[in-house]
């Protein structure tokens, strides 16, 4: 007799093999993988957070930056105070409501005149000038040092810049020539970044950035971040309670701290040494001296990511360069997280998941006893049916119903063949179409082609704006707006900022333009000639003629997607944005209206005819750049 055994017996012991067969190497890779598994998800979360977090920091920069380059443009600031004094208040006060982290805005004139306009928001601020109650800005001036008449003031403004007191400053030793900054920039005469160092109106460590003003060298303007400020910024506790950020300068001094405790101490340092910091404050965090290391490792030129061990603890690093615009050159970000921080809670998950998966085997093999006993049961139904058939007996008997419907379809098989009627039925059940989705997912991110650049801007428009009513100047505004957004969107342009009265448009990005180059021109042309109308019409309705200039440069940028993840911004990015608002800028200078580059007049030399300027030096940049004047297109 050969060996066999019930039904039952051999499905239960096939689901229970089957289910320990795949199980258990999942379980044990789960285990023997899971610390790596969460070292890594902890280490992608802390370079993500870390990024996002030095992002900020380099936006708060870049921000300032962008306020001083600005100012450093405008004619009015040159003028000696008490000169221009209110148009100076008001642009600074504008300043330092579109730039929330700077502390006070600055211009040092060359016979020690000095002004600067100063956010009250901070309590220690106010404290510390003595402002009345519903101050919003602090104005310092010192005027007419070389005269007899010497003005000291402090005055203080509320937040709808109305004057709400003022006194005389009798200390007039304060002198912007002998400050860091102001001999810095006239030494180099370029914008440079200082500090940190001890502020002379309010005596707290600080970072500047200052830059000459472009009509005289020997005007310096600067703008501060308080070093609290920048604490602020390097908040970590997001990323671990026990993570610290902190920031160092190209020697290796710590500069500033995320947690309140060393930067407090920090800030006493600097209180009473004012400037003997670094040897001493670098003793507060241990993990100096190992980032320091890190940075002496070609492999880290650039930043990255490493584990160490210090404290008796594993860390994860993530050191970044936050240098911006040539300026803090050699400053870095460090943020430090313990290792056990961050797989604290995957570990946590993983022991729980392996939980879970040890429960659902344990009711799959529950499972799989009650279906094998389940099926066991109706085939031997069926199989006794079938004798009784063989054996014709074909009486009449209720068909068993069971929850398998392929047993249901036999057992009815089996009671058809049962009363010989010579039918047999068979029902199979159709199984139900399933619709797959394969969802497309569009991942927007930086990358390098080639652009055509347009900038415009408004001459003279300050001016304008002293002028006429601020609800005149909106109106005007809008409708020249309106007429340029208009023709760049017809010349297939893509408006991708608006920055004050000018507008930043690009061709190539984000729609591929083979002809990028010739659109540019055309629009700038179409645009030239649009506002000519409109300044008719002005002329016309009393509205004031607007005068625009215009700068266009073909090459390579950078173009995509920049910032926090929850809030971006498409632009672009790289010297060719820079050369085409310089352009713009040189129209003044060469008394023309539309100056472009000779990459931009080779693209499209045989459509349109210039007038060349030849090579000519670029602010900010140390080659020249051959210059032409786009002057119309060629008819056909």
């Amino acid at each position: 007799m050969r060996w066999s055994k019930p039904l039952r017996l051999h499905l239960g012991v096939l689901v229970v093999a089957s289910l320990l067969c795949t199980s258990a190497p999942i379980i044990w890779m789960a285990f023997s993988r899971g610390s790596d598994a969460a070292v890594s998800a902890g280490a992608q979360q802390m370079r993500a957070m870390s990024l996002r977090l030095i992002e900020g920091y380099r936006n708060t920069l870049q921000g300032v930056t962008e306020a001083v380059a600005l100012a450093s443009t405008l004619p009015q600031l040159v003028s000696l105070p008490p000169q221009d004094i209110k148009e100076k208040q008001q642009f600074f006060q504008e300043v330092l409501r579109n730039v929330p982290n700077a502390t006070s805005v600055y211009a040092g004139y060359p016979d020690g005149s000095y002004l600067q306009v100063i956010n009250t928001a901070r309590r220690d601020v106010r404290q510390t000038l003595a402002a009345p109650d519903g101050t919003a800005f602090a104005t310092r001036m010192i005027a007419r040092r070389q005269g007899a008449d010497i003005i000291s003031t402090l005055r203080f403004l509320n937040s709808d810049a109305e004057v709400i007191g003022e006194r005389n400053v009798e200390d007039t030793s304060f002198d912007p020539r002998q400050r860091p900054w102001y001999r810095s920039v006239v030494q180099d005469g370029v914008p440079v970044s200082v500090g940190p160092y001890v502020t002379g109106t309010l005596n707290v460590p600080t970072l500047t950035i200052a830059a000459p003003m472009r009509d005289d060298g020997k005007v310096v303007l600067g703008i501060n971040i308080h070093l609290l400020t920048v604490s602020r910024l390097l908040d970590a506790g997001e990323i671990s309670p026990r993570a610290r950020a902190y920031i160092i300068d190209a020697n290796g001094n710590l500069v500033a701290h995320s947690d309140p405790d060393i930067m407090s101490r920090i800030i006493g340092l600097w209180s009473r040494t004012s400037g003997a910091f670094g040897a001493t404050a670098n003793r507060f965090d241990p993990s100096l001296e190992t980032v320091t290391r890190l940075r002496q490792d070609p492999a880290f030129a650039g930043g990255g990511l490493a584990r160490v061990d210090f404290d008796g603890e594993t860390h994860l690093v993530q050191i970044a360069p936050v240098s911006v615009s040539g300026l803090f050159t050699g400053s870095v970000a460090a943020i430090i997280v313990p290792l056990a921080d961050l797989v604290a809670e995957a570990n946590r998950l993983l022991r729980r998941n392996l939980f879970i998966a040890a429960a659902f085997l344990l009711a799959g093999v529950a499972a799989s006893v009650m279906l094998s006993r389940m099926v066991s049961r109706s085939l031997y139904r069926l199989a006794d049916e079938a004798r009784r058939i063989g054996d014709l007996e074909v009486g009449e008997k209720p068909i068993s119903h069971s929850w398998i419907s392929e047993i249901n379809t036999l057992a009815s098989a089996l009671s058809a063949s049962r009363h010989a009627i010579g039918q047999f039925a068979l029902y199979v059940p159709r199984e139900v179409v399933r619709q797959i989705v394969d969802p497309e997912t569009t991942i927007v991110g930086a990358k390098r082609q080639e652009v055509t650049v347009l900038f415009t801007d408004i001459k003279d428009f300050t001016t304008i704006s002293e002028q006429h009513s601020p609800e005149e100047v909106v109106d005007t505004l809008s409708a020249y707006f309106e007429l340029l957004n208009t023709i760049a969107e017809r010349n297939g342009g893509t408006v991708v900022q608006y920055l004050g009265d000018s507008i930043f448009v690009m061709w190539n990005a984000p729609v591929d333009d083979s002809r990028h180059a010739e659109h540019g021109c055309r629009c700038a042309l179409a645009m030239k000639a649009a506002v000519d109308g409109l300044n008719d019409a002005n002329r016309r309705n009393g509205r004031p003629e607007l005068l625009t200039r215009f700068g266009l440069h073909t090459g390579p940028a950078v173009v995509g997607s920049f910032g926090a993840i929850s809030r971006q911004q498409y632009t672009a990015m790289g010297d060719t944005i820079n050369v085409a608002s310089r352009l713009e800028g040189m129209n003044k200078d060469l008394n023309t209206s539309i100056l472009v580059s000779a990459a931009t007049r080779d693209a499209v030399a045989d459509r349109f005819t210039f007038r060349p300027f030849g090579l000519a030096p670029v602010k900010g940049r140390a080659e020249k750049v051959d210059i032409w004047e786009l002057v119309g297109e060629i008819n056909d």
